[in-house]
């Protein structure tokens, strides 16, 4: 299997050095930028399977990198490592479709396990899960919403998401649920993230009239059809 490819901006050249031995100590493929011009340039080529970003960085910030990568790529996973932590900033990381958000300090481990949640034990060829709902077929292994009309993909959190409600059609599934299933853990930022996450399968699902995931006070969401 090939290892996994990992774009890292940070203008804290004694701090980043550390983290990519550390990452490269995984076995992973570490690309380090000094800047978010420089990731910018480096993006392309380089075809990361995920990138992680400070903010506060010269030239080009770190929302501004992962606004512009998500001008072109929905799928490519980016996390923003950062010691700004008001609610606002976190906000802000997620309305620019970022995976994931990690305050400064965190210890190199917790990182690992973050990445590993979302690539490690993968199987090579999995058999294909699939769900039907309405007039809309979910390839969960694929990451796939498919109409007669249409075919959106969606990410990997969002199929994750959509998994739980399409193992439960036209029931009630609670927002701990789901947050400690897809995120680990029922806190106030995955919570905010999870409504993000909803929103855009909402959209995903907007071809097809007969899906709604609706939300219900003080109990979660429903796919209903």
């Amino acid at each position: 299997m090939k290892p996994l490819k990992i774009l890292f901006a940070d203008d804290d050249l004694k701090y980043a050095l550390i983290l990519k031995r550390f990452l490269e100590a995984e076995g992973y493929e570490v690309y380090y930028a000094g800047n978010g011009r420089i990731a910018l340039e480096q993006y392309p080529d380089v075809t990361p399977d995920l990138i992680l970003l400070d903010i506060n960085m010269p030239e080009v910030n770190g929302y501004e990198v992962a606004r512009r990568i998500r001008e072109t790529d929905k799928q490519t996973l980016i996390f923003f490592l950062t010691d700004r932590t008001d609610k606002t900033d976190r906000l802000e990381g997620f309305k620019v479709r970022a995976n994931d958000y990690l305050s400064k300090p965190f210890y190199p481990e917790e990182l690992i396990a973050r990445i590993r949640e979302r690539f490690d034990g993968v199987e090579e060829n999995p058999e294909n899960e699939t769900y039907t709902f309405g007039n809309t077929t979910f390839d969960y292994t694929n990451n796939e919403l498919r109409t007669s009309a249409s075919k959106t993909l969606i990410t990997s959190r969002q199929a994750e998401i959509l998994r739980l409600l399409a193992k439960h059609p036209n029931m009630a599934v609670s927002r701990d649920t789901i947050l400690e299933q897809v995120w680990g853990v029922a806190s106030y930022t995955n919570s905010l993230a999870l409504n993000v996450q909803i929103s855009y399968l909402r959209k995903a699902l907007r071809n097809d009239a007969s899906v709604q995931i609706e939300s219900l006070m003080k109990k979660g969401y429903i796919l209903k059809e």
